[in-house]
């Protein structure tokens, strides 16, 4: 059976010197085969979706090994938001196994085979959470710090307060976890923060327009919950009960977000999932592109000292240093080079040490879709979208962190591997 997102793959089980109750302890025989397709593939985060006996719902750890018995550390998890609907078979439940494939070649195929056991995985570091109730939660890797979600409770007791505490968001650290790279609530467009997600005109019966992008007045994004997290040696992630507020501060979306952050070598690997759901009938979300959709905001120390030196990476080749593309929001269509484009990259100057974000979209996602840049350090895409009862806003992201500079051909990589991901046969 093939896997691709969104499809559910029934795993063929064979219990292993299973006793009496210790049916976990004896764990389950795995065989699959991974087909790059027309890419070649390197360091590329893989998953998909089995089913499992329910008495082996709780099994994380996995060990693959490929013919020439090279291990694989794997991990299994939940199913991730948006490949969660599959409804398993009776007796069975839902798991999602991740592993990061080192390398295959255009056009071949490599065949794994392994066991599901609940014994702890043989890795050499592993992501773990931790919490500060009321402030945040931040996933580290081994001693390293990789990401930071900012969740403080909205604070109105003055105006400094507000402005730190009117949405959410996620703060990304360099690669070596020394310090963030993304922007909090400092500097000049502090609106703009970390990787962050809302739309600038929001308008639903009785509420002409609320801002989920300034939050000034009654608009804001707020914490409203922990729905899940998961960490291991392949991947954390976690995700998020997001409340919209607009008129009277009353919620009129709900979203429910989630983050993950990859064990891929050379930099750091950020999936972003969202699925936003209208709680007052019709919303219709709009705004422009340099103010709506998911962006990525560099620290303030790119706008206030290095903004002359950020160059974009495009589809089309590298621009020049300080040189920005950006659609005419009264002419859309006059701007082809900013519609849908697989992936941008900027590459911003912090402490005299350059790094590469690379942003990533795929076909799943609504389009037509419109990209925006700024020299300072904020760039992403956005795309119009109106929710109704039964049509909830779904879409998906990843960004690539990484120091020094990239080429074409290694952010067309990344893309490869996110819209065109290789395909898993489950035997």
């Amino acid at each position: 059976m093939i896997s691709r997102p969104g499809r559910m793959l029934l795993l063929a089980v064979a219990v292993v010197t299973a006793l009496p109750g210790s049916i976990l302890a004896a764990g389950i025989s795995i065989d699959l085969s991974v087909d790059a397709g027309q890419h070649d593939r390197a360091n590329t985060p893989v998953r998909t979706l089995i089913q499992v006996p329910e008495e082996l719902a709780k099994v994380a750890a996995v060990t693959l090994t490929d013919a020439s018995g090279n291990g694989v550390v794997a991990q299994l998890t939940a199913p991730d938001l948006l490949d969660g609907s599959a409804k398993p078979e009776a007796g069975k439940t839902a798991r999602q196994l991740h592993f990061i494939l080192p390398s295959l070649a255009q056009g071949k195929s490599l065949r794994l085979t392994g066991t599901l056991s609940t014994d702890e995985p043989k890795a050499a570091g592993a992501f773990t959470w931790t919490h500060e109730p009321g402030a945040f939660a931040e996933v580290k890797f081994a001693d390293r710090p990789v990401m930071r979600y900012m969740c403080k409770a909205l604070d109105e007791s003055s105006e400094a307060k507000r402005d730190e505490s009117y949405t959410v968001y996620h703060h990304l650290y360099d690669p070596s976890g020394t310090r963030y790279v993304t922007n909090g609530p400092e500097g000049e467009y502090p609106h703009h923060r970390g990787l962050f997600f809302g739309y600038a005109q929001c308008s639903y019966e009785g509420c002409p327009k609320a801002n989920t992008w300034w939050c000034h007045g009654d608009d804001y994004l707020s914490h409203e919950g922990f729905l899940g997290e998961e960490a291991g040696p392949v991947l954390a992630r976690h995700r998020l009960d997001v409340g919209w507020h607009g008129k009277d501060k009353k919620i009129f979306a709900r979203e429910t977000r989630e983050m993950a952050v990859y064990n891929v070598p050379g930099g750091t690997l950020v999936e972003f999932a969202t699925r936003l759901r209208s709680t007052v009938g019709p919303v219709k979300l709009d705004g422009d592109a340099q103010h709506a959709g998911f962006q990525f905001r560099a620290a303030s120390e790119v706008e206030k000292k290095t903004a002359k030196q950020t160059y974009y990476l495009r589809p089309d080749g590298p621009g020049k240093p300080g040189e920005t593309r950006n659609p005419d929001p009264a002419k859309l269509e006059a701007t082809p080079e900013c519609k849908n484009l697989p992936f941008n990259a900027m590459c911003f100057v912090l402490d005299g040490k350059r790094y590469t974000a690379v942003y990533l979209d795929t076909p799943r996602n609504p389009k037509p879709s419109w990209y925006s840049e700024r020299e300072y350090g904020r760039f992403g895409c956005y795309f119009p979208y109106e929710l109704n009862e039964g049509k909830d806003l779904t879409a998906t992201y990843r960004v690539w962190l990484q120091e020094g500079e990239m080429t074409v051909p290694q952010a067309q990589a990344l893309s490869a591997d996110f819209a065109d991901p290789v395909v898993v046969t489950v035997k």
